[in-house]
C-alpha cells in the first residue's frame, strides 16, 4: 500500500462494530486513518472522551463568562463629566476702586472689598447685634421653608439608598406553622413549612446604575438647595431687619423735622399777628410743613410692611409682635 494508491474497502473488524457506515465512495487513505483515530477513542480511548468533552465545556464556559462580563462592563449612555468652574476674576465689568469713601462720623469707615477672602459661616455676627443675631436664631429654629427642604433633602436620600438596594440579592422568606389531621383518623400533629427566596438582578446594560447615578445627583442638587434656602433666609432676615432700622431712622428724623417745622410756623404767627412778617411767609410755612407730614405715611406703611415681611420669615403671625427694635446705632460695619 502505497501513498497514492486507494483503499478499495475498509477492514471487515471495522465494519462489525457497527461504528461506521460504506461510504458511497470509494474512501483514500486519509479517511481511512481519521476512521481508524476515531475508533481507537471510541473502542479503547475513553479517558480521551472525557478529555475532549471536558475541554469543551470549559471552552464553552470560559466563553460564556467572557461574554457575561463583557455585558456587565457595558454601560448605556454617556458617561457624564462634571463641567468646570467658569474663569471669572471679578464681580463686575470694571475693577472696583481700593477702598469706598469714608465720613467723618460714627460707622463712616472706608470699605475695602477684599478678594478671595474667607467669609465666616455665621457672618452674620460680624454686625455686632445680639437683637439682630436673635432674630437669625429664630428664623433658623421655626421657618416652615427649612423644614421642607430637610424634609426633601431626607427623601431624596432614602429614595437613594432605596435605588442601591436594587444592586444587592433580594431575599425573601416565609414561614407558617398549622395544625392538621390526616383523613384515616390518627391523631393530629404540627407541620411547619417555610421557604426562603434569593434573587439577583444582573444588571447587564448599566441601567440600574444609570438610575443610581441620576438618584445620588439629586440628592446632591437637593442638598445645595437647602443651603441655598438656609442663605437665603438669613439674608432676607438680615435685609429686612437692617431695612426696618433704616425706616426707623428715618421716620425719627421726619418727626423731628416735623416738630422743628410747627415750632417754627408757630412763632410765625406770633409775628403775623404782632405784624412783623407778611401773610406769605406764614403760609410757606404751612405747605412746607404739610409736604413733610406727607412723606411720614409711605414711610410708616413700608415699615409696617418690613415688620410684616420679618414676621413671617420668624415663621410667626404679624399680630404676634415680640420683635425687637433694631437701630442703625447697634449695628457695626464687618471688619
Amino acid at each position: 500500500m502505497t501513498n497514492n494508491r486507494e483503499l478499495t474497502s475498509f477492514p471487515k473488524s471495522f465494519d462489525n462494530l457497527g461504528l461506521i457506515s460504506r461510504p458511497s465512495r470509494r474512501p483514500t487513505r486519509c479517511d481511512f486513518i481519521s476512521n481508524v483515530q476515531d475508533i481507537g477513542y471510541r473502542k479503547g480511548g475513553a479517558k480521551g472522551y472525557w478529555a475532549v468533552g471536558a475541554a469543551k465545556r470549559f471552552s464553552g464556559l470560559l466563553l460564556a463568562s467572557t461574554a457575561a462580563l463583557a455585558l456587565l462592563g457595558c454601560t448605556v449612555g454617556p458617561n457624564f463629566v462634571r463641567p468646570g468652574a467658569p474663569v471669572v476674576l471679578g464681580y463686575t465689568a470694571q475693577p472696583l476702586p481700593p477702598e469706598t469713601a469714608s465720613a467723618a462720623i460714627a460707622g463712616g469707615d472706608a470699605q475695602r472689598f477684599l478678594q478671595d477672602a474667607d467669609v465666616p459661616g455665621q457672618w452674620w455676627t460680624l454686625f455686632g447685634s445680639p437683637a439682630l443675631n436673635g432674630l437669625v436664631e429664630q428664623a433658623l429654629k421655626a421657618n416652615p421653608d427649612l423644614d421642607a427642604a430637610q424634609a426633601a433633602l431626607r427623601q431624596a436620600g432614602e429614595n437613594y439608598l432605596a435605588t442601591a438596594g436594587g444592586l444587592l440579592p433580594q431575599i425573601n422568606g416565609t414561614a407558617s406553622a398549622s395544625r392538621q389531621k390526616s383523613a384515616t383518623g390518627n391523631s393530629p400533629f404540627d407541620l411547619f413549612t417555610g421557604s426562603v427566596t434569593v434573587s439577583y438582578l444582573v444588571d447587564a446594560f448599566g441601567s440600574l446604575r444609570r438610575t443610581l447615578e441620576a438618584s445620588g445627583a439629586l440628592e446632591e442638587n437637593t442638598r445645595f438647595q437647602l443651603e441655598a434656602t438656609y442663605l437665603t433666609l438669613i439674608s432676607n432676615v438680615i435685609i429686612t431687619a437692617i431695612q426696618e432700622a433704616s425706616l426707623n431712622a428715618q421716620i425719627a428724623a421726619i418727626q423731628d423735622i416735623i416738630a422743628a417745622q410747627s415750632q417754627q410756623l408757630d412763632l410765625l404767627n406770633q409775628q403775623f399777628e404782632l405784624g412783623a412778617v407778611a401773610r406769605g411767609d406764614v403760609l410757606a410755612q404751612q405747605s412746607q410743613l404739610a409736604q413733610t407730614q406727607a412723606s411720614l405715611p409711605p414711610l410708616q406703611r413700608q415699615l409696617e410692611q418690613s415688620r410684616n415681611t420679618l414676621s413671617i420669615l420668624l415663621g410667626r403671625y404679624p399680630s404676634e409682635g415680640q420683635i425687637p427694635n433694631i437701630e442703625l446705632a447697634d449695628l457695626v460695619l464687618p471688619q
